[in-house]
Parts: C-alpha cells; structure tokens; sequence
C-alpha cells in the first residue's frame, strides 16, 4: 500500500460501493462511511488550503468524547503503528508495501514535501501559521499542518501522490462529541491514479476494519483513564 493507506487508505471520491457499517463492544459505530457532503457542507479551514485536492472518502471515526478530548484523540492517531497491528493481514500488507516502496523508490527523500511537492504550509493564513502545528508522528510519514480545537490536518506525498488526512470534532447527539476523518489526494498523473485504483479493494476489505476496531478499543481505553483520573471530559 502506499502512502494514503498509511492511516486512511484512499477510496473512489464519493463512491458507496463498500458502506461498511458496524457496532463495537462500546456501542458506537466504526468505519462507517459518510456522504462527501458531511464534509463539504461543514466550515472547516482546511477548504482554504486543498481546493486543488480531490475529497477522496469521509468517515465516523469511532468513539465519542468530550469537548476537551479531541488532542487525545489526535495524539492516538499521531501514535499509531501500522506494523504493530493486532491484524495479521494488516501488518503484513504494510510490511509488503515498505519493501516495494524501497525497490521502486516510491519513498524517496526527493518525492516527499518540500521536494516534489512544497508544504502546505505555505499556503496556511497568518493565524494557523502561528498556532500550533500538531504533534509528530511517531512512525507514519506523514507531518502535521495545523491544530484547533476542533480541526487537525497532516501531509503526506511521495512519488505517487500529495496527500491530506483532516481530523474534524462534531457534536455528537448524546452531547457528546465523534470525530470524522476525511482523506484529500492529488494524485501524480496517471501512475497515481492507476496505483490507488489498484489498492482500493485491498484498503476496503483488509485495512480499514481491523484498523478501525482497534482504534476504537484504544479510543474507549483512552477516554475511560481520563474520566477514571477526573479529566474533564
């Protein structure tokens, strides 16, 4: 898989060929897969800077949190490991995908930002520009562009495409608050469009299930140390 599997993995825009619905132990849902619109229609920041982006996939991430639990969740996500999967499908497609990534050189120091591609960052308003970036990922290449209270976005590109996961807080109709993921792509002409089309199936049936359960394991262990601790939630 390439880079936008990395926490994601990219899909047809606005497609509902796969909707993938199901209920954890927790009772909240995962993997469901929105309309583009549930993104679209919301005024978030990150519009200003990926007009020229295709909105790939929106999804309800699962879980939901308190107002003052959105770096958490931000945090987790920035911390995730792939290759340390519970999955065994999981952690040995990622595994196949860093070896063909070093034969073909899809990863190359000069394919990534700032080399093929600038930084979004450059195109971020004064105000974004100097707040707070985002955390580090701790394995995943991906670099954080900007953080709100209610936004996160990250980038990524190498020889194949640029581009964007965007984190976004919403109420919640228990008073609470869930978190949709949305992936924005600008693929690198036909090569990229050719290679996301090929991985789709692997993304749909393969990554995204076992990855979403297992955030929201991790999502409800983190929320409920919080609340056991006497953090605001």
């Amino acid at each position: 898989m390439l880079a936008t599997d990395y926490l994601y993995g990219t899909v047809l825009t606005g497609a509902s060929d796969l909707p993938i619905i199901h209920t954890t132990a927790y009772g909240s849902r995962f993997g469901m897969r929105l309309a583009n619109a549930a993104h679209e229609s919301r005024s978030w920041r990150i519009h200003e800077l990926t007009r020229d982006f295709r909105l790939e996939d929106v999804w309800e991430l699962p879980g939901v949190g308190g107002r003052d639990d959105f770096p958490r969740l931000v945090q987790l996500i920035a911390s995730s490991d792939p290759a340390q999967s519970s999955s065994l499908a999981t952690r040995t497609l990622f595994a196949i995908r860093w070896k063909l990534g070093k034969l073909l050189g899809l990863d190359d120091a000069n394919a990534g930002v700032g080399s093929r591609v600038p930084t979004l960052r450059d195109r971020l308003p004064a105000d974004l520009r100097d707040g707070p970036s985002g955390p580090e990922f701790e394995t995943l290449p991906f670099t954080s562009l900007y953080l709100t209270e209610d936004e996160w976005a990250a980038e990524i590109a190498n020889r194949t495409m640029h581009g964007v996961v965007h984190i976004g807080r919403v109420p919640d109709e228990t008073a609470g608050y869930r978190a949709r993921m949305a992936i924005m792509v600008k693929p690198n002409g036909l090569p990229g469009n050719a290679y996301m089309a090929a991985i789709r199936p692997l993304r749909h049936l393969i990554v995204y299930p076992p990855m979403l359960r297992e955030m929201g394991r991790k999502w409800a262990t983190a929320t409920h140390s919080a609340s056991s601790r006497g953090a605001p939630t």
